[in-house]
């Protein structure tokens, strides 16, 4: 019986490595080609080094554009995440009228191309006298992300059994009360799968960054203004896998949180 099922379950155990690999092949060269001693990305190897990540750590540009990354992505995350649980409390457990066509407003940035959408922003700032910066391009980021965020939090919120709120409230706490000590420590796994979706969509934006940016230049913006310089390409290439060993950890961490808090619900 056991010899049957292996041998049953043999293509889709020869699929699943077949999509392994062409999902990660991509990461791999770049991990190869970021220790190849050789300027050009390019087959035959020439051997192993480590030049060119002392050149990532020596090229301020890129550590400035990393940095300004950073910063947009966690305060995009932080305020649409915010933004995102008091509304879908709203919506979730409130009857107001309008509830339906502000809920479909908030969600339209999903299916406007983002081209579109930059250009949009673009025209208001401008006009508005804003000059681009990197709080023009935070304001972009939180108009793409919020939707992401509402989302996620709009299907915890719908997930728990409501009678502990309102047990809550029948036990003589305020409303604002039962949110802090009952309702967020419930939603707590979706705030977290908001942050971390939030910040990795910001982080990776390129469309509304380009348009939005000013002198201050994100991290995406900046690869591909380097695109143009062979000669820093290699450099780009250990920061990409800097960035993949820390996005590999950033999982990690958020599973094991997952799963710790799995554990102590049961």
């Amino acid at each position: 019986m056991t010899d049957l099922a292996a041998t049953s379950n043999r293509p889709l155990l020869l699929y699943t490595i077949l999509a392994i690999g062409v999902l990660y092949a991509p990461i791999l060269f770049l991990v190869l080609f970021s220790v190849n001693d050789s300027l050009y990305i390019t087959f035959p190897f020439r051997g192993f080094t480590t030049k060119w990540y002392e050149q990532m750590l020596g090229n301020a540009q890129m550590l400035q554009a990393l940095t300004n990354s950073l910063k947009v992505g966690a305060i995009t995350a932080v305020t649409a995440t915010l933004v995102a649980t008091l509304a879908a409390k709203a919506i979730t457990r409130y009857r107001f009228p309008g509830r339906q066509p502000i809920l479909s407003f908030v969600m339209l940035p999903l299916v406007i191309p983002e081209v579109i959408l930059g250009t949009s922003l673009l025209t208001l700032f401008l006009s508005s006298g804003l000059s681009l910066s990197l709080f023009t391009i935070t304001l972009g980021h939180i108009v793409i992300c919020t939707p992401y965020a509402l989302a996620v939090m709009m299907s915890r919120f719908a997930g728990f059994d409501t009678s502990m709120e309102e047990a809550s409230l029948d036990l003589g706490e305020t409303a604002f009360a039962t949110f802090w000590r009952v309702t967020l420590p419930l939603v707590w796994p979706g705030i977290l799968a908001s942050l971390l979706l939030s910040f990795l969509i910001s982080f990776d934006d390129f469309v509304i960054s380009y348009f939005l940016t000013g002198s201050d230049q994100t991290l995406p913006v900046f690869i591909y203004s380097q695109l143009r310089f062979p000669r820093n390409l290699p450099g780009v290439l250990a920061l990409g896998v800097c960035i993949i060993a820390a996005s590999i950890l950033l999982v990690c961490v958020a599973e094991w949180l997952r799963r710790r808090d799995t554990s102590s619900e049961v």
